[in-house]
């Protein structure tokens, strides 16, 4: 028994690893495309339902009766806020550099914590507010924080932010949507909320100018089916495998490869307060994430 909970644990890492890999490269290949974001989401979903409507055939999830009316227009729901998600997430890349907007976008569980006690009826404890109140500090530092000279990070740097905010709070809303999914396989959830997205932005996609040459056609196939396919299955599959913990501190290899990519392909290096608040939000995240709590907060043992 030990030995097959241990084989799920080096499966888990191993597919949440490469899952966040792929996901930290996503803004590279985002940039490289060319294409207007409207476009490289659109083609996303479209080449990602492909993918997906293959997996969930091959998995039997596209039987009548497996899922209800009403989970079907909760993931309905959730898809357009994932696809408002990545249209915000992938435009701040040009005002505020994929490192400090993903970054920013990692600000994403606290808003998952606010909606959580709003709608759910979830406590927010002190200790929680107290990693709330530290991501907000290291927001701040990041706004107050000077973008380097020249190129995109100087152009509009508060709106790439601002953007970025957006992004995490869209995708705080598809989190809760998938929450009221419980026991809807989520490879299907996947389906849905991409083909979703394929029909939403289809009215505003210009099939008239598509990419004109098979670098370009290479990038969005590999953004749908590798970083919106693969990568789904890849992280299901490491969420199902892994405890809650590990998988918490394994999605932060996401935040830090998109600053290494960032770095290494384009070259933008972030500014010491830039750096400080970026830290001070990935602590605060891996705090709410991991379930930390500071001594000061811990309840006292009562002396006998």
């Amino acid at each position: 028994m030990e030995a097959i909970m241990g084989s799920d644990i080096k499966r888990g890492t191993a597919e949440m690893t490469a899952a966040m890999l792929i996901s930290g490269t996503i803004g590279w290949f985002v940039v490289m495309s060319g294409q207007p974001v409207s476009g490289v989401v659109f083609w996303r979903c479209l080449f990602g339902a492909l993918t997906l409507l293959v997996i969930c055939g091959a998995l039997g999830l596209l039987r009548p009766g497996i899922i209800t009316l009403r989970a079907f227009g909760i993931a309905i729901s959730g898809g357009i806020a994932i696809v408002l998600n990545w249209l915000l997430l992938f435009a701040s890349y040009s005002h505020a550099t994929i490192s400090i907007a993903t970054t920013v976008y990692n600000t994403q569980p606290f808003m998952l914590l606010v909606l959580g006690a709003l709608f759910l009826g979830e406590k927010i404890t002190a200790t929680k507010l107290f990693w709330l109140t530290l991501a907000f500090a290291g927001m701040i530092a990041i706004v107050e924080a000077k973008p380097g000279t020249g190129g995109a990070a100087s152009d509009g740097y508060g709106l790439g932010i601002l953007m970025a905010l957006g992004a995490a709070f869209f995708y705080a809303l598809a989190a809760l949507a998938a929450k009221w999914l419980k026991g809807t396989p989520p490879h299907l959830i996947a389906l849905i909320q991409v083909a979703t997205g394929m029909l939403m932005l289809a009215p505003m996609t210009d099939f008239s100018h598509p990419p004109g040459d098979v670098g370009s056609w290479g990038i969005l196939v590999t953004v749908g089916v590798v970083h919106t396919g693969l990568m789904y299955v890849l992280l299901y599959g490491a969420i199902q495998r892994l405890p809650t913990h590990l998988t918490g501190a394994l999605s932060f290899i996401y935040p830090i490869a998109a600053i290494l990519v960032d770095r290494l392909a384009f070259g933008h290096a972030l500014q010491p307060m830039q750096i400080a608040g970026a830290a001070i939000i990935l602590l605060a995240a891996a705090g709410m994430n991991l379930g930390w709590t500071p001594r000061w907060l811990r309840p006292r043992a009562v002396e006998s």
